[in-house]
């Protein structure tokens, strides 16, 4: 794989990409059934979110090089198979036009507006400053998660409904940051990470329990929009099930096994983003 496609981390940029598309569907809620102006709006929210998901992503190289020689020796400014300059204006071409790409929409519906700026102040927020805070760095890492469906459902002018997924992705995402950090905690030396300063014990306690938060709000659909007894609703269930079973493996045995634990982690989102998409044809 090119170098600078590494850089972007196209896993991430895919997730955010098919995150917001999933949104845009569930907001809309009538199958395949959606008109060509509502796909093209969604297909744009969610190129623009992939697009500046990349752009974060670069801007995380740029800050982490010190920290990254550590924990990831591989990446690519470390190995100097991507200059400096070159992230630099990745990150600047990438950030611009995720912007561009969805005024179209924005002029349309203005919480798509205020969603983008609010998740780009944060990004370059968390990037400049919050991210060596520990804990409050996870906290908009997961706030800029929850956006991602926030961001599609507004283009389709139904961000309620996303409200219960967006907070599940939220807490999902809250727990697999302080995993991470439980994880790079010897390399961290420029953060203060709550495995840090508060230990493994405290951090296993805040993994968990936003864990259980997220398997409670899995129910909220099915008591609100999504009806048992319809395949939609009965299909939601198995997987939200199957979701809830591997979050819970995520934490059972922490804080051991944590790359095993992280990847558990990240394999129950997957399974949620499923649960997600099939709400888009209750």
């Amino acid at each position: 794989m090119r170098a600078e496609l590494r850089l972007v981390r196209p896993g991430n940029v895919v997730v955010s990409f098919v995150g917001t598309g999933v949104g845009g569907l569930v907001g809309w809620g009538r199958g395949v059934g959606v008109p060509p102006s509502a796909v093209l709006d969604i297909a744009l929210l969610a190129l623009s979110t992939a697009l500046v998901t990349a752009g974060g992503n670069v801007l995380n190289d740029l800050q982490d090089q010190e920290g990254d020689r550590k924990n990831h020796p591989d990446r690519p400014l470390v190995t100097g198979e991507v200059t400096v300059p070159t992230a630099r204006a990745m990150a600047v071409g990438t950030f611009a036009a995720g912007v561009a790409i969805a005024v179209p929409v924005a002029v349309r519906e203005p919480l798509v507006a205020a969603i983008l700026a609010a998740a780009v102040g944060l990004l370059l927020g968390y990037e400049l400053r919050w991210k060596r805070l520990g804990f409050v760095g996870n906290l908009v890492v997961a706030a800029l998660t929850g956006f991602v469906f926030l961001y599609g459902g507004a283009g389709v002018g139904a961000p309620l409904l996303l409200l219960p997924f967006a907070a599940m992705a939220f807490l999902a995402t809250l727990s697999r940051e302080v995993i991470k950090d439980m994880e790079d905690r010897e390399g961290d030396v420029d953060r203060t990470t709550l495995p840090r300063t508060h230990g493994l014990g405290v951090s296993t306690v805040v993994a968990r329990g936003a864990v259980v938060g997220a398997i409670a709000l899995s129910a909220v659909p099915l008591a609100w929009f999504v009806h048992l007894g319809t395949w939609a609703g009965d299909l939601y269930l198995v997987f939200v099930a199957a979701a809830d079973a591997v979050f819970v493996g995520s934490i059972a045995r922490l804080p051991e096994r944590l790359r095993f634990e992280q990847q558990a982690s990240k394999a129950a989102m997957t399974v949620a983003l499923a649960a997600f998409v099939v709400v888009a044809f209750r």
